[in-house]
């Protein structure tokens, strides 16, 4: 198809719909079917070709291998919780825990093993922080601030054994195929990774925070729903991966995020190794990362589940808390068969030819900011930074491409640009857990957020606005 102005028109009715409904669902089903229609003007054959290109999504066999590993993955994580593996780890710790500068440690360095994703992240370490807050003696925003800095923030730059590097490698893939170029989504997700500067200033300031400031604050003076936390007397009702009525086995989540942590590191180098790959870093770049990190998790899954029937839990238990932590990741699956389907469409209509022969004049140096500050505003306002990554890199992949910006720059603004969101968005899924768990009002909260976040936003669009000068 010819390309024409009539190609935005997805990408305005998913950004209109999105921030109006506050939801990036809705807005990307309504940009798929506006772009069916224009693809195949006609009711009946509109919804043919909205049925093609969601079809053609799901049976890519890089596709497949992602919903395998999201599924799989989050059913790990219903069994660690049901099993009591996240209050076994959140008991102990908070047991051995005495000071302040032990508490924040520990959450700083119990990154090492629980960066599988943010939530996880979150009800691992969140829980014990609210037990601990009268020793750790800062207020409840502060401590849920240092705990967010190191979820989203720090996830995103880790290129392996995550819930997020399929689904990034994935957006990039689909952004380079439309604009025809010739490339590997997972290494330009490396090469991006020290351009992500919002990530990497948040990290600082939560750092900074962390050891070097003083709270003149009472811990009880922080916008709380009862305006006093009850600390170590309700941990356990905080959440459900802590209720009271879980077992209490710590070996249940070591033992399971070691396993995964080290295969997927193993399998990553094999893989390059065999290749003819001798040197360590040559063989990660070359490896099949996501056939490694499947097969680290399958095995992972197989032997976890034999530790779960070996504490006397049925194969019927074991299969249903699976399940039940599986179908937690089908709102994100519904989102990538939506977000695949709609860069095919796109592409039929010829969106990137239209940025290629209609943009070309917009100065370089202003491509990575610009894009930095939209995707920022519109995941604050979504709150989804998948989401966000999904409608923006299309677009950021084609500028670079016109531009002759560097592809790793932009990537890098475009993936720093939706971890605003995640982490500033009252919307955001983050917020609203840390806020339940630490028994936080979510705006007040979100207010006290948004000054830090801000902060680090701007030297990120500096950064963004002097880094192509240098490249």
């Amino acid at each position: 198809m010819e390309s024409g102005w009539v190609s935005l028109l997805p990408f305005v009715s998913v950004i209109i719909i999105a921030v109006f409904t506050k939801q990036v669902l809705p807005g990307l089903t309504a940009g798929l079917i506006v772009a069916s229609y224009l693809a195949s003007p006609g009711i009946l054959s509109g919804i043919e070709q909205l049925l093609s290109y969601l079809i053609e999504g799901l049976t890519d066999k890089n596709n497949i291998k992602i919903i395998l590993f999201l599924y799989v993955f989050a059913g790990l994580i219903g069994m660690i919780k049901f099993s009591g593996g996240i209050k076994g780890f959140v008991e102990e710790a908070s047991n051995r825990i005495k000071s302040k500068k032990g508490a924040l440690l520990l959450t700083w360095i119990s990154t090492i093993g629980t960066f599988a994703a943010p939530s996880f992240r979150i009800v691992t370490i969140a829980p014990i922080m609210r037990a601990l807050l009268k020793k750790v003696k800062m207020t409840p925003q502060e401590l849920g601030f240092v705990i967010e800095t190191t979820a989203s923030p720090i996830i995103v730059l880790i290129p392996v054994a995550t819930a997020f590097v399929g689904y990034m490698a994935s957006v990039i893939e689909i952004s380079l195929e439309s604009q025809k170029i010739m490339g590997d989504g997972y290494s330009l997700f490396i090469q991006s990774i020290p351009y992500n500067f919002f990530s990497i200033a948040i990290i600082l300031l939560g750092f900074y925070l962390s050891f070097f400031h003083h709270s003149k604050k009472p811990a009880t003076d922080a916008g709380n729903k009862e305006m006093e936390v009850k600390g170590e007397e309700d941990w356990v009702d905080c959440h459900p991966a802590v209720s009271k009525d879980l077992p209490s086995k710590p070996l249940n989540l070591v033992i399971p995020l070691v396993l995964i942590i080290l295969l997927t590191l193993f399998l990553t180098f094999w893989s390059g190794y065999q290749k003819g790959e001798k040197g360590i870093l040559s063989s990660f770049i070359e490896a099949d990362v996501l056939d490694a990190m499947v097969i680290a998790l399958l095995i992972t899954l197989f032997i976890s589940i034999t530790l779960f029937l070996s504490q006397r839990y049925s194969l019927r238990k074991a299969i249903e808390f699976f399940v039940d932590g599986g179908n937690d990741m089908m709102p994100v699956i519904l989102l990538l068969a939506v977000v695949w389907a709609l860069a095919s469409a796109t592409e039929d209509l010829g969106f990137s030819e239209f940025v290629t022969n209609n943009v070309n004049w917009i100065p370089k140096m202003f491509i990575p900011p610009v894009l930095f500050l939209l995707g920022a505003a519109i995941s604050y306002f979504i709150g989804s930074s998948w989401g966000t990554w999904g409608i923006l890199m299309p677009l950021g992949v084609s500028l670079a491409q016109v531009s002759d910006t560097s592809l790793p720059i932009v990537i890098g603004a475009v993936f720093a640009s939706g971890t605003f969101g995640a982490f500033a968005s009252p919307l955001s899924d983050n917020t609203n857990t840390i806020a339940n768990i630490l028994n936080l009002k979510v705006l007040p909260y979100a207010r006290f957020k948004l000054i830090p976040a801000l902060i680090a936003a701007s030297i990120a669009a500096v950064f963004y606005a002097i880094v192509p000068f240098i490249k």
